[in-house]
């Protein structure tokens, strides 16, 4: 069948869109990069100036804003589209694991930008990353330069009345619907006591998942949307409430058509 009138200048369009598209995306990513080497630069400062608590209410709270202003730009540019509202009613919880599947690069930055008392679990190599070290070293985020050391932190920041956020995959999914969960949370919470809040993360858009280059342009707009599961008490045995939460994960989370 022939292309209409309609069809081919549609198309046209979008060919001579797609290299703006692209560039407004890498822009985007950009000024997201040099917001957190800048900010970055202002926490080497403040580190060793500020009192911990002082330090890490700041470095938090900064964080969080400076991800909460990201998603505004890419919103208000029309390169993606993010509902997280339901996550606002565990901003102020204290003493509380939120655990989330792992479809993408970008689940942290969703998480945090909701959850400004939350700490992250961060590589060990990016803790000595001189550019990005400092405002995680100010925030006071969790290095998991060994399982110990880990809980051992995880433990005393949420006994202070922190939030932990956590992916239990380990890395971005590679084997839908997720990928086998790590022991370290459920541990967690039984030895702090603290709930486990689980929360999805939905997209169809193959966006930053494992094995998407930063360079190729998806199908805009990308689409996040953020919903609250079930709560989990602390157990006894921790084995077996990591398996109840990974079964409850696997059936959970939504299937990408």
């Amino acid at each position: 069948m022939s292309p209409t009138r309609a069809e081919v200048p549609s198309g046209l369009l979008h060919w001579l869109l797609w290299p703006l598209k692209w560039a407004a995306l890498q822009a985007m990513l950009l000024l997201l990069g040099l917001a957190s080497v800048a900010w970055n630069m202002v926490a080497l400062v403040l580190y060793p100036l500020l009192p911990r608590e002082v330090g890490l209410r700041v470095g938090r709270a900064a964080i969080s804003r400076g991800y909460r202003v990201f998603w505004w730009t890419a919103q208000a540019l029309g390169m993606m589209q993010l509902d997280s509202r339901s996550l606002d009613v565990l901003r102020d919880e204290p003493g509380l694991i939120v655990v989330a599947n792992h479809p993408s690069m970008l689940d942290a930055v969703m998480l945090v930008a909701r959850l400004p008392r939350s700490a992250c679990v961060m590589k060990a190599s990016l803790m000595r990353n001189p550019l990005l070290a400092p405002g995680a070293r100010l925030a006071r985020y969790i290095c998991n330069d060994s399982p110990f050391g880990l809980i051992q932190q995880a433990v005393a920041d949420l006994k202070r009345g922190g939030q932990l956020v956590m992916f239990p995959e380990g890395t971005r999914t590679t084997r839908p619907p997720v990928n086998p969960f790590h022991g370290g949370v459920t541990v967690i919470a039984k030895r702090a006591q603290a709930s486990i809040q689980a929360v999805f993360i939905d997209t169809a858009s193959p966006y930053l998942c494992k094995g998407w280059p930063l360079w190729r342009l998806p199908p805009l707009p990308i689409v996040f949307a953020v919903r609250l599961g079930r709560r989990f008490e602390p157990a006894d045995d921790a084995a077996a409430q990591l398996a109840r939460i990974e079964a409850y994960f696997a059936a959970g989370v939504a299937r990408r058509p």
